[in-house]
């Protein structure tokens, strides 16, 4: 019992107990300010990236190459394609068609074309399209010995061991000559596999007839096999009207259990950053962004150095370290796709006769795109329990067990701010400190009784107030005690008491907030 009487021994006196409270409390309203502010800056960058454009350009362009059907055949377009016959119907028709745009509706020339095609007469074709053919070799799967004298042939599924790297066909143009891959663009991932870049590739002309003399000699010629595996179709636009491009691409599988499947991408994106003055102020939310993350790094590493291998234990710490790498890992993309712009977009608009591969430039910006998503989840997920794990809340919480309607230190410390702007501007008499503390013990019950509280409540309450009042008297005291001071049966017996009632009242604080979560939970 001689150890109970060395609790809070010289402990700090309640004037500064309360002032270390008001302390923590202005310092996670500060913490939850600047993390607000913080949240408002990035959801800015997030949502400032895209606008309702983006859609409707994908929109426009999807239902000109994948819905437009071959003139008398309704129920052939891209969508419904097959067969190889329907491939080349769809690549001699609605693909031709879709395009080449050198006329108006009343077939008069379009103005100012310089040698380039204007889809729906407002997007520009960057360069010219480009068509690129992947394929296996024979031999690249096994025949059953009794159906060998049936098929002497075998073609498998695609894969980069399996592919055919030897000239076929005519063997006198880049379409029937494999040619290796000079782009950095990302292996594509369709439905049967992932296909790598180069193959059998082919450019279209800026002339019309000569791209269909092209489709047609392919076709007599079988420039598709059954060996091929999948055939690209991709080129660029850009609006200047909404200043966005394009990049499109068509994509038709050939399976080894025969015909066709499609697929297709819609990338609508602004590379063009800086144009306008609302581009500016996105700038300047980067620039802050990139201020709050090196502010949130110094932070992390001072609680690193202060708490060492303890600061690892605790799972939000880790949802900390996730976040700012999540950060760190949108700023790297954002700052490689605006210099990857910058270095190759002069070099794509120049070449005007070959494919401008924006596909590459695109990637990067929808993966750029999906951190940032991806940021700004667990960003606010770590904003929803911010106060759930702060420790000042955990102690406003804990206060509530004492009594029902205990004083809320953030509300008495806004207040009290409130009430010292006033006296400073004399539009409140200044009170002495003991005002302050003038009402009693029975103005608070008559005041809990005219709000409806129970009257056993609030006798337990008065009762737990004055053993609080006792305890913190003899333990709490500025006044420096003896080594030992015995706790005496009558003490130790209020002291148990207390603590029986400090559960009670933390169990019924539970069995009232299941309550609430539950309701929550079911609306």
């Amino acid at each position: 019992m001689a150890e109970a009487s060395r609790w809070h021994r010289g402990g700090a006196s309640k004037h500064k107990l309360h002032y270390r409270k008001e302390v923590e409390i202005t310092t996670t309203l500060q913490e939850l300010l600047l993390y607000f502010i913080f949240l408002i800056n990035l959801c800015i960058l997030t949502f400032g990236m895209v606008n309702p454009h983006m859609y409707y350009l994908n929109k426009v362009m999807s239902s000109l190459f994948l819905d437009t059907s071959v003139p008398g055949e309704e129920r052939t377009n891209f969508k419904s394609i097959r067969s190889i016959t329907d491939f080349w119907k769809f690549m001699e028709g609605p693909l031709l068609e879709g395009l080449y745009w050198d006329s108006w509706y009343n077939n008069q020339q379009l103005y100012n074309l310089k040698n380039s095609s204007r889809i729906y007469y407002e997007n520009i074709l960057l360069g010219v399209p480009r068509v690129r053919q992947l394929k296996v070799r024979n031999n690249t799967c096994k025949v059953y010995s009794s159906f060998q004298s049936l098929m002497s042939e075998c073609y498998g599924k695609y894969t980069s061991a399996n592919e055919d790297l030897s000239n076929f066909g005519l063997q006198i143009n880049t379409e029937w000559r494999y040619s290796t891959s000079n782009t950095n663009s990302p292996w594509h991932w369709g439905f049967l596999g992932v296909y790598r870049n180069g193959g059998y590739i082919f450019t279209l002309s800026k002339s019309k007839s000569e791209t269909k003399n092209k489709f047609i000699d392919l076709r007599l010629n079988s420039w598709i096999t059954r060996g091929t595996r999948v055939i690209f179709i991709d080129f660029s636009l850009y609006n200047a009207n909404v200043n966005l491009f394009c990049i499109i691409r068509l994509v038709a599988e050939f399976p080894a259990t025969g015909g066709i499947l499609t697929s297709w991408q819609f990338y609508s994106v602004k590379l063009l950053r800086y144009v306008s003055y609302y581009d500016y102020f996105i700038a300047s939310c980067e620039i802050t962004f990139c201020i709050f993350l090196f502010v949130f790094t110094t932070q992390e590493v001072k609680k690193i150095k202060e708490f060492k291998s303890a600061y690892f234990k605790s799972i939000w710490n880790w949802l900390e370290l996730l976040l700012l790498l999540l950060c760190f890992v949108a700023v790297s993309f954002n700052t490689y796709c605006n210099v990857q712009i910058f270095l190759l977009l002069g070099e794509l608009l120049e070449s005007t006769e070959q494919y401008a591969d924006f596909y590459f430039l695109a990637c990067w910006h929808i993966y750029y795109n999906n951190i940032i998503a991806i940021t700004i989840f667990f960003a606010w997920i770590k904003n929803m329990f911010l106060a759930i794990i702060n420790d000042t809340y955990s102690e406003v919480k804990a206060d509530y067990s004492i009594g029902r309607r205990p004083d809320f230190e953030l509300g008495k410390m806004i207040k009290q701010s409130y009430k010292n702007v006033l006296e400073k501007f004399r539009l409140k008499k200044a009170r002495k400190d003991e005002d302050k503390k003038t009402k009693g013990s029975g103005d608070l019950a008559e005041q809990a009784r005219r709000e409806g509280f129970d009257e056993n409540e609030i006798q337990k309450a008065e009762q737990m107030k004055k053993w609080k009042e006792r305890l913190e008297k003899k333990y709490y005291s500025t006044e420096i005690q003896d080594d030992y001071q015995p706790v005496t049966q009558e003490e130790f017996r209020e002291l148990f008491l207390y603590a029986v009632e400090l559960e009670k009242e933390l169990h019924y604080i539970n069995l009232k907030l299941n309550q609430v979560m539950r309701k929550v939970s079911a609306l």
